[in-house]
């Protein structure tokens, strides 16, 4: 029924029933990857807008293109995406977008697990917040309990503090969760405090965002001013790190892991947008979270293989509130499950089984993606 039995031996499995049985000889079971923040149908855009400052690589190509796609569009975008995101390991996605009715559809089809959010602007007026609101109700617990939802405004500096106040009260009186873009670089953070006095950690905490459970995008600007707010948040606070686009737009500085993982604060592995990340690959964000911490913090023992495992699989299954029944393979958790080869030559030997799955092997060693026990890729084929 989706759920793992139990975990035993090699030796023992020949002695157990089963419907069906796969030779997984030379190759490494783990827990689906999950990727906590992205933009699935934005694969449309990969490659359309390419060397610019972030600025110019927004407000000049991407949210021209963007205001003219079509809801077909959006479901051809999200199909792509989930083929791209299963041949590569991830079971579960979080998604913050426009047209979320099509990109649900897809996740209902296709067999992956997400966490959907209807993203708005204070501009759209009350009714931005209000189909926001709706679809993560009509969606929650959809495609048989692999859909779960949240409220998704896009950022405090497009989202007004009344709606973000609202949002909050919200959040509170239907159980949901917040999914939102804060503090993404360092250039945000001081021009809020120009601005209003206020970093953006600090406006979703005189807001009530902070009282709610919320998973904030990048969070590469978060201060040491704000480790203190975001510490005594009352919710379940997780920010997303996404290292390739922060890397592509010269961004001087990372989502601080360390500080963040010593305050209690989840830090999951994301890939943003393909149109800014040019791809959905979370093994490369494994491996850049752990090369960039290391050379953002001068010091090759942070951060290590097992922990860029740890934050790639339960941690980001923390941040998007399924801790309880994913990102490990254990009795009683989702049956959520990749098979990766370690049979190739680029993974040969395995003096280190953590070191080679972040630093050798590659999305494309991934042999099965299985979610909720349902077999969605067999021997690199779609199925």
């Amino acid at each position: 029924d989706g759920v793992v039995a139990s975990v035993t031996s090699s030796a023992r499995v020949g002695e157990l029933p089963a419907a069906e049985r796969i030779d997984a000889r030379g190759q490494i079971a783990l827990p689906g990857l999950v990727n906590c923040h992205t933009h699935a149908p934005m694969v449309a855009l990969r490659g359309i807008a390419e060397d610019l400052p972030t600025e110019e690589w927004f407000n000049d190509v991407v949210w021209p293109i963007e205001s003219n796609l079509t809801e077909r569009d959006v479901e051809l975008g999200a199909r792509l995406a989930c083929a791209e995101m299963i041949r590569g390991g991830v079971t579960c996605f979080a998604d913050h977008y426009f047209s979320m009715d099509a990109v649900a559809a897809v996740v209902e089809e296709c067999g992956i697990r997400a966490h959907l959010g209807q993203a708005y602007f204070s501009s759209q007026g009350p009714q931005g917040r209000e189909r926001s609101l709706e679809f993560a109700l009509r969606h929650r617990g959809a495609a048989g309990g692999r859909i779960t939802t949240a409220l998704a405004p896009h950022a405090p500096y497009t989202v007004d503090d009344t709606d973000l106040a609202a949002t909050a009260s919200l959040a509170h009186e239907h159980g949901l969760p917040v999914h939102l873009h804060a503090s993404e670089n360092r250039d945000q953070a001081e021009a809020s405090l120009a601005r209003h006095g206020v970093t953006p950690i600090e406006v979703l905490r005189r807001t009530g965002i902070l009282d709610t459970d919320v998973l904030i995008a990048h969070g590469t600007g978060i201060l040491d001013r704000d480790l203190p707010l975001l510490a005594r948040a009352a919710g379940r606070t997780a920010v997303a790190t996404a290292p390739r686009g922060y890397l592509k737009f010269a961004w001087p500085d990372t989502t601080p892991v360390r500080a963040l993982r010593d305050i209690g604060v989840d830090v999951g592995l994301a890939t943003d947008g393909a149109a800014s990340n040019n791809s959905l690959d979370v093994w490369e964000s494994m491996a850049l979270t752990s090369l960039v911490q290391k050379s953002a913090e001068g010091d090759p023992r942070r951060l290590t293989s097992r922990q860029a495992l740890h934050h790639a699989t339960l941690q980001s299954a923390r941040a998007v509130g399924l801790g309880d029944s994913a990102g490990s393979i254990a009795p009683g958790r989702r049956a959520d499950i990749v098979l990766v080869d370690l049979t190739g030559p680029h993974t040969q030997p395995v003096h280190d089984l953590a070191a080679t799955l972040v630093h050798s092997a590659r999305s494309a060693d991934v042999r099965t993606t299985i979610v909720d026990g349902r077999i969605l890729m067999r021997d690199r084929e779609l199925l």
